[in-house]
């Protein structure tokens, strides 16, 4: 805690006595409270080229016949107090380091370096984690989560009720199937209990997808967007995945999570953006 003394001369109050002039001076000390520090890493979890962008929308003739890469990366949160938590784990590396391009060509992907020897060139292991918050439970943010078993896991309690039913058990659910220490969130939640790290509730994209406020001490803090949006367009036009959860709760997050930002200030960073992921690495520098 700093403590800053500040002299504060009250005017008006000079008296005089045989031609000598006298102020008073009332010294006060006021808290201010430290900023809690956090620092960011950001590693590489895939390549994407999306080869039917008009996926990206839930009208068909949007988009129609355009590509765009993607990049799929992975934040590493360090706080002060030296607890750690990883945001989104990229995709699979079952996929390799040679591009494919599976089912029905929407994509093209490839997992060019193991999170493992990233993490390994920071001087961190998986047992280092003590937080997994992962965006929503599509495959190419749960790829490497059951890595970070040791881990709790940050997740909303209908998006876990989901991703564990019966039916995604050897889908989706497998990428999730190690995460046994689990804490459910049922909307926001402060992470390091210090506002330094927010986990937003912004539901639609699935049922309990979230966002991630973190404040770094910078200028402004940055707000990642998970799949809120997926790229520049997106977001200026409001434009939702036809594959989206649910369209109208998503319209609904979309303006909750604008309010967010402007009030705080913050610089929103869309996830699969290669231009934001520049963005937020100069930011960095």
């Amino acid at each position: 805690m700093k403590k800053i003394v500040i002299l504060v001369f009250a005017l008006g109050l000079v008296f005089s006595c045989k031609n000598e002039n006298k102020t008073t001076v009332k010294e006060e000390t006021i808290e201010v409270k430290d900023t809690p520090k956090i620092t960011l890493q950001v590693v590489n979890g895939g390549d994407i080229t999306v080869n039917k962008l008009e996926a990206f929308s839930d009208s068909l003739h949007l988009y129609q016949g355009q590509s765009k890469v993607f990049v799929d990366p992975i934040y590493i949160i360090t706080h002060q107090s030296g607890k750690r938590m990883i945001w989104d784990t990229g995709l699979p590396e079952a996929i390799g380091s040679e591009p494919v391009t599976p089912g029905d060509g929407t994509f093209t992907i490839a997992r060019k370096d193991s999170i493992g020897h990233q993490l390994k060139t920071l001087d961190l292991t998986y047992e280092d984690f003590d937080y997994i918050g992962i965006s929503h439970i599509h495959f190419d943010h749960t790829g490497t989560a059951n890595y970070f078993k040791n881990a709790t896991w940050l997740v909303q309690e209908n998006e876990y009720d989901f991703i564990t039913s019966p039916e995604q058990a050897t889908g989706l659910g497998a990428a999730v199937s190690e995460l046994k220490n689990v804490q459910k969130l049922n909307g926001d939640h402060d992470v390091f209990g210090d506002g330094s790290v927010i986990i937003k509730s912004t539901p639609g994209h699935t049922i309990g997808h979230q966002s991630l406020y973190l404040d770094l001490g910078l200028e402004r803090p940055i707000l990642l967007t998970g799949d809120l949006y997926h790229f520049q367009e997106n977001r200026q036009s409001k434009v939702s995945p036809s594959f989206n959860y649910d369209f109208p709760q998503t319209r609904e997050s979309m303006a909750v999570f604008e309010a967010f930002a402007k009030e705080k200030n913050a610089e929103v960073i869309i996830q699969h953006s290669p231009m934001d992921l520049t963005k937020l690495q100069n930011i960095l520098k």
